[in-house]
């Protein structure tokens, strides 16, 4: 049995006073800090407050300025992050590092093969493979399975066996939950309480608090660089984490805007797509926020790409104030839709270009004249969008692909509201996005209902739906199974609503 308690045990891991500057820009400063065999600490922020710098570093893909590391007491100093893996130091990333085509085994024990002179040493690898698989819980599946035939739960499963593969001693996980369903996300906090009762150190990154309450023993916090509070977590309020986050009070998290429900903006009668939704029938009204929720495959980023033309319609009826429309990307832009996709290193932003590209290629209407672009007032509109979601960059003509990923979703939702869309078509936009800012984009959700525009709002966090949204529609298995009054819905009503079984 480990013992779990701060006083009988010497840091497995320690980083002591490390900085890192890119040009002008100080994005660590003289941070330290240390984590025990057998607990998870929670490294919290703001999204540029430094933690994936912090982590880069850790992990070998960049080298402090100054600072030492120790790891189990002795000098570590990763040049790369093949050297960190095989010194024990592995990281789970929010966006997943899968190779899709290559199998579940060749997945695990790419870099770290078992060979002899020149040769795969198959018996050997099936032999390393087989417990790690029987501990996450993958066993049942042929290790010849490829990875694009997983689910996205289980490709994180193989994410992780890489990192037990190679017997790691720390093991970071960046936002692991993100795509994930609650039971998904309840499999993978059993895994990492198994990884503590074996001693590992865990350093775990998220954005729910209820999340860290639940998993992790020790926190920090960093502020623009700085580490700014650190300590067991039984010791600290939520309230105080918020504080020390943000430098501020926050007095409510769930901001409303009064707003009120108006004439019917946007109808489907028996929306049927390829391969779905299934003959989804709703009504979305001006001035309204309609929540979507339901599990991972349930339809609900289905129903949206049917709506804005990025997914063949089967059969069905989509009405625009009363008039039927044939969905396509640019028709949608034209008749006033706007859409956030849930992917948004993929498909949600174009990270060969730049933050003002971004933010202004769906609207560059107030910036043409005879077909020329007035630059100028295009970097000026942006820099104004950017102040307003406090999206933290150099300048506008920075890569978007430079950024973090919570302020890459900024300039995601910057982008429909520079646009002007009476309707807003989002998909999880507050994934990635910390605790002061989802508020700020609450708030700014709320506002827009009250200018009187419709938004259906897709998410898989239920405290933000239940908060934020008039109306809440759940689906399951492809087809929307009942809608009601927010002030209706409980959380657990919901959950066995998304998880009961459509009979046909």
């Amino acid at each position: 049995m480990i013992d779990n308690s701060r006083a009988s045990q010497a840091p497995l891991l320690k980083m002591e006073g490390i900085t890192k500057r890119f040009g002008p820009t100080v994005a660590l400063e003289d941070v330290s800090f240390s984590i025990l065999p057998g607990r998870v600490t929670a490294l919290i922020g703001e999204n540029g407050a430094g933690k994936s710098t912090l982590m880069r570093v850790l992990s070998g893909a960049i080298l402090p300025d100054t600072g030492t590391v120790q790891l189990a007491g002795e000098s570590y100093a990763p040049q790369h992050p093949h050297d960190a893996r095989l010194s024990g130091i592995s990281m789970i990333y929010q966006e997943l590092t899968i190779a899709q085509d290559l199998s579940i085994e060749d997945n695990i024990l790419l870099g770290c093969e078992s060979s002899r002179f020149g040769f795969l040493k198959l018996a050997e690898q099936h032999e390393r493979i087989k417990s790690v698989l029987e501990l996450i819980g993958l066993d049942h599946l042929s290790r010849k399975t490829p990875a694009r035939d997983l689910s996205p739960a289980q490709q994180q499963l193989v994410e992780i066996a890489r990192a037990l593969v190679v017997e790691s001693r720390v093991v970071i996980f960046d936002e692991p939950t993100s795509s994930l369903t609650a039971q998904d996300a309840q499999r993978l906090f059993q895994i990492i309480q198994a990884l503590k009762d074996r001693g590992l150190g865990i350093i775990y990154i998220s954005h729910f608090l209820e999340e860290v309450r639940e998993l992790c023993d020790d926190y920090i916090v960093l502020r623009d660089g700085h580490s700014v509070g650190s300590g067991p977590l039984e010791k600290t309020d939520d309230e105080s984490i918020i504080r020390l986050m943000i430098g501020r009070e926050v007095n409510d998290l769930f901001p409303t805007v009064p707003h009120q429900a108006g004439d019917i903006l946007l109808e489907t009668t028996k929306l049927t797509g390829r391969p779905s939704p299934t003959k989804v029938s709703l009504e979305l009204r001006r001035g309204e926020i309609l929540g979507l929720a339901g599990l991972i495959g349930s339809g609900r980023t289905e129903l949206l790409r049917c709506l804005y033309g990025l997914d063949a319609i089967r059969s069905g009826d989509i009405k625009l104030a009363t008039v039927s429309i044939h969905p396509s990307p640019k028709a949608s832009i034209q008749a006033g839709l706007g859409f956030v996709s849930e992917d948004r290193k993929t498909e949600g932003l174009a990270q060969g270009m730049s933050i003002e590209d971004n933010l202004t290629l769906s609207g560059l209407q107030p910036y043409s004249k005879w077909g020329f672009l007035n630059l100028q007032s295009r970097s000026q509109s942006a820099l104004q969008w950017m102040d307003r979601l406090q999206v933290k960059a150099n300048s506008s003509t920075q890569p978007i692909s430079d950024l973090s990923g919570g302020n890459q979703q900024k300039v995601a939702i910057a982008r429909v509201m520079h646009q002007e869309a009476d309707i807003l078509l989002l998909d999880e936009p507050t994934r990635g996005i910390d605790v002061g800012t989802k508020a700020e984009i609450y708030r700014l959700i709320g506002e827009l209902a009250a200018s009187g525009k419709a938004i259906l709002f897709v998410s898989s966090y239920l405290p933000e739906l239940m908060a934020i949204c008039d109306r809440i529609g759940v689906m399951s298995q492809t087809q929307l199974v009942e809608v009601r009054d927010t002030s209706q819905w409980t959380e657990d009503e919901v959950m066995q609503v998304a998880t009961r079984k459509i009979v046909s």
